[in-house]
């Protein structure tokens, strides 16, 4: 299974636009999503499908850790079953695989039977964009051919009759955080759909780290630099992290107090993933 656990950013691209399939790797994203369903008409599909299948073939380059994913129709439409298909054949395949508007486990289920061959397991990632997937979201992420969890808002939102907007949406995002969290796996939040709004984004981006996202979806290059730095430990977050990290290890694994505060082994914890984030992100900026 493909190692999801330092997605920061994932950047979408059309799957009928190879012109822009380069640019997504080069814009500094930590992955990119060959759109195989909502951002390709249905004229296109059948296009789009065989521009993605030639450009894995082609075997593309990508820095190091870096995640090439494409997102399906809809495992039960006719798109979604030539997805299937057409992927299953493939020479050469993505790490991730997006599931849209899953509501159950037999959707995973369905596009596992398809894509597994050779002892190969595929990855996915469902999203969560519908009442009555919210409903299943743990029973979803719980499946073990999922490797995160993607909340899809506008769908939701649609679904709901609510507001796209962060207070009418807290409790689903809530509710996909907390799934995620019981698969231990990460959660990706939905894109932020005003390109032009950097304050907005940012802000949106560090309310969904704060309830637990590690990783935010983008649908324009500009989006990656800000959602990168939301989700990268500063400086000091880091040094306060490695002092906690040799605290605990002086004390021998024991409870202690630090700076005032209690630190134990959730402390612990969370310092170590800080560091091994900055470690991720500086080994990416030598890598660039």
């Amino acid at each position: 299974m493909a190692d999801l656990s330092f997605l920061r950013s994932l950047l979408f691209t059309p799957a009928d636009r190879p012109d822009r399939f380069g640019k997504a790797c080069q814009a500094g994203a930590d992955g990119a999503i060959l759109d195989l369903e909502d951002g390709v008409g249905l004229p296109a599909k059948d296009v789009a499908r065989r521009e993605a299948l030639a450009f894995f073939a082609s075997r593309p380059s990508a820095p190091a850790g870096f995640i090439w994913a494409v997102r399906l129709n809809h495992v039960t439409t006719p798109d979604g079953l030539n997805d299937l298909l057409a992927f299953r054949e493939a020479s050469a395949r993505p790490s991730l695989f997006l599931l849209p508007k899953v509501e159950s486990a037999m959707e995973i289920a369905i596009a596992t039977a398809h894509l597994a061959r050779g002892g190969e397991s595929p990855t996915f990632m469902p999203l969560i964009e519908s009442a009555a997937g919210l409903s299943s979201a743990e029973v979803i992420a719980g499946h073990p051919g999922v490797g995160a969890l993607g909340f899809g808002g506008a769908d939701l939102a649609s679904d709901l009759n609510a507001a796209m907007a962060w207070e009418p949406l807290l409790f689903a995002r809530s509710r996909v955080v907390q799934a995620a969290a019981c698969a231990a796996i990460p959660a990706a939040d939905v894109p932020f759909l005003n390109i032009r709004d950097v304050d907005g984004l940012r802000g949106e981006t560090e309310a969904a780290k704060a309830l637990g996202y590690r990783c935010k979806l983008a649908i324009h290059p500009g989006q990656i630099a800000t959602i990168n730095a939301v989700f990268t430990p500063t400086s000091l977050e880091v040094t306060r992290a490695r002092r906690i990290l040799a605290a605990f290890e002086a004390a021998k694994g024991n409870a202690l107090e630090l700076d005032g505060k209690m630190v134990d082994a959730p402390v612990v914890n969370s310092a170590r993933r800080i560091v091994q984030l900055a470690e991720r992100a500086d080994a990416g900026r030598s890598r660039s």
